[in-house]
C-alpha cells in the first residue's frame, strides 16, 4: 500500500480513481490543479503520482519538468486522452516513468502504479520476504511461517513502508504523513495505535517492530 497524489481535474475520472485505489488500501490525495499539485509534490513524501496531462492552469508537462529540473524522483504515471505517439514520446522525455491512455482498464492502473512504487525502492518482484514472514503485494497477503496474516488498510500501510526500510530507522513523521492523507483528521496517537496493532500481528514468529525513543519505528528481521 502507498501514498499516491492524483492530479486530475476530471471530477467523475477523479472521484473513480480515488475510489479504486483507496479500495486497494492506498492512501490518496486528489488534487484538481497543476500549480497545487506541484506544491504537494514538492513538500509532500508520495511513492508515486499520477498526473494528467490536461490540466486547466499549469499543464501535466509543466509540473513533469519542474519536479525533474528540481531531482524530485518521485516516480510519474502520465494519463491522456492524447493517443498520439509524439505526445507519449514528449511525456516519457519529459521525465514520465510510464504513459496510460484514457480510457483504462482500473486493473492496468493497479498494476503499473505497483510496478512503479516496486522499481522506486529496488524491488524486481512483488514479493518481499522478511524473517520468516512473506508480503505479497500484488495480492495484498502475508504469511508468517504459513499462516495467513489479516491485515486492516492501514496496518498494511505501516507495514508496507517499514517493509520496505528494513532494518533501517523510518521517522515517525515521515510514516505519519504517508500513511495519513494530507487533509485526513487524525488523532494525535493513530500512528502508534496502529503499530501496536500491527505488532500483536506479527507475533510471535514474525519480524518486530521496535520503536527508536525520538527518531520513529525499525523493522527488525532478527528478533
Amino acid at each position: 500500500m502507498a501514498r499516491i497524489l492524483l492530479i486530475e481535474d476530471d471530477p467523475a475520472l477523479g472521484r473513480g480513481v480515488c475510489a479504486l485505489l483507496r479500495g486497494s488500501g492506498h492512501t490518496i490525495d486528489w488534487i484538481q490543479d497543476g500549480e497545487t499539485g506541484l506544491m504537494m509534490a514538492q513538500t509532500e513524501p508520495f511513492a508515486a503520482i499520477v498526473l494528467d496531462l490536461g490540466l486547466p492552469d499549469m499543464s501535466g508537462l509543466d509540473v513533469l519538468r519542474t519536479l525533474r529540473r528540481e531531482k524530485n524522483a518521485t516516480p510519474v504515471l502520465i494519463l491522456t486522452a492524447r493517443d498520439a505517439i509524439e505526445d507519449r514520446v514528449t511525456g516519457l522525455d519529459a521525465g514520465g516513468d510510464d504513459y496510460l491512455l484514457k480510457p483504462f482498464e482500473p486493473v492496468e492502473l493497479e498494476a503499473r502504479l505497483r510496478a512503479l512504487v516496486r522499481r522506486s525502492s529496488g524491488e524486481a518482484s512483488s514479493t518481499v520476504v522478511v524473517g520468516k514472514m512473506e508480503i505479497d503485494y500484488a495480492s495484498r497477503q502475508v504469511h508468517i511461517s504459513g499462516r495467513s496474516v489479516e491485515l486492516r488498510r492501514r496496518e498494511w500501510a505501516v507495514l508496507e513502508r517499514l517493509a520496505l526500510k528494513v532494518g533501517k530507522v523510518v521517522p515517525k513523521e515521515r510514516l505519519n504523513s504517508e500513511v495519513f492523507g494530507y487533509d485526513e483528521a487524525v488523532a494525535p496517537n493513530a500512528l502508534e495505535v496502529y503499530v501496536a496493532r500491527l505488532r500483536k500481528k506479527l507475533e510471535p514468529d514474525g519480524p518486530t517492530i521496535r520503536a527508536i525513543r525520538g527518531l520513529g519505528y525499525v523493522l527488525d528481521p532478527n528478533e
